[in-house]
């Protein structure tokens, strides 16, 4: 009853972070359960530590912005400007924050290189049926999804004369899957890309307003740029949805919505800011009427005397 009589406590913004927050942590527990089945195909052979975080770059992205967002919220709406200006927290933030962007710059790096591995693969000498790569460790995969390569399914899966190893000895493809492994991955990596720029903007809105900057050309800039930015995965997110892959467009649906509440808790502290330069300017008014008020019996008693 306590939790429910809790829930009652929120109002709409609150429930709706709490709502989409929650739904990304269990989209997370997925995610990390496809880089392992990934994983499974992928990493039979082993790898060095750098292919390993390559194979779980979701999973290790996932988390940084996990931790970001747990950050903003902390600074856009949860914690006060006092707390948020003492030397301990700054401290605490900025390092937790420099090892998140240092994960997601990993992120780019991961996707950069899978797609020029996939550039490098070239068709496998000598084989013009998918049935003569049968083996107990090869699958055959396209569109993300994997089957293990047998003899029952071998002419059911693929009938080009063609084929490619995407994972040398482990994972085989026809020049169409090929093809759509190379577009996932580049629209990987833009998404990453723009996910970074959406960072930079909020990072320079921070910045700005904790300044009393609140307009202006710079903001009206950084606003365009999200416009544009957010569109940019949106339809990355309908593309996803084209391709069946129901549950990317579903989370990059999420975290456009967790990055909204964000900008929400932007617009609240911009109109927190407005509303005290207002008073200040107002009480400034009041002051110097005072003044006046004051100073202007005096300058006729002097001027009768």
């Amino acid at each position: 009853m306590s939790i429910i009589h809790a829930l009652t406590r929120l109002d709409s913004r609150q429930l709706f972070k709490l709502l989409v927050y929650g739904l990304l942590l269990v989209n997370f527990v997925l995610y990390v359960g496809d880089d392992l089945e990934a994983a499974s195909y992928t990493m039979r052979n082993g790898g060095d530590f750098l292919k390993w975080t390559a194979a779980f770059t979701t999973s290790i992205d996932l988390v940084a912005w996990f931790t970001l967002l747990l950050l903003f919220e902390l600074e856009t709406a949860a914690l006060s400007d006092e707390v948020l200006a003492r030397p301990s927290v700054i401290l605490l933030t900025h390092g937790v924050r420099l090892v998140c962007y240092l994960f997601l710059a990993h992120t780019v790096y991961a996707y950069s290189l899978i797609y020029y591995d996939l550039m490098q693969v070239f068709a496998i000498a000598d084989v013009t049926q998918l049935c003569q790569l049968v083996a107990p460790d090869v699958s055959f995969s396209r569109n993300l999804e994997y089957a293990p390569l047998s003899v029952e399914n071998c002419n059911t899966l693929s009938s080009a004369s063609q084929f490619y190893f995407s994972e040398p000895g482990l994972v085989v493809m026809d020049i169409e899957g090929l093809t759509l492994e190379r577009r996932l991955v580049l629209v990987d990596l833009l998404e990453a890309v723009a996910w970074l720029l959406i960072l930079l903007t909020i990072e320079i809105m921070v910045k700005l307003q904790d300044s009393g900057t609140t307009r202006g050309p710079v903001v009206v800039t950084i606003k365009s740029m999200k416009i544009f930015l957010y569109g940019t995965l949106w339809i990355i997110a309908a593309w996803w949805l084209w391709l069946g892959h129901v549950r990317f467009a579903w989370d990059e649906a999420l975290w456009i919505l967790g990055f909204v509440a964000i900008e929400g808790n932007m617009g609240d502290w911009k109109k927190e800011i407005e509303r005290d330069q207002a008073n200040v300017a107002l009480s400034a008014q009041d002051h110097d009427r005072a003044v006046a008020s004051v100073a202007s019996p005096n300058t006729a008693n002097h001027q009768q005397e």
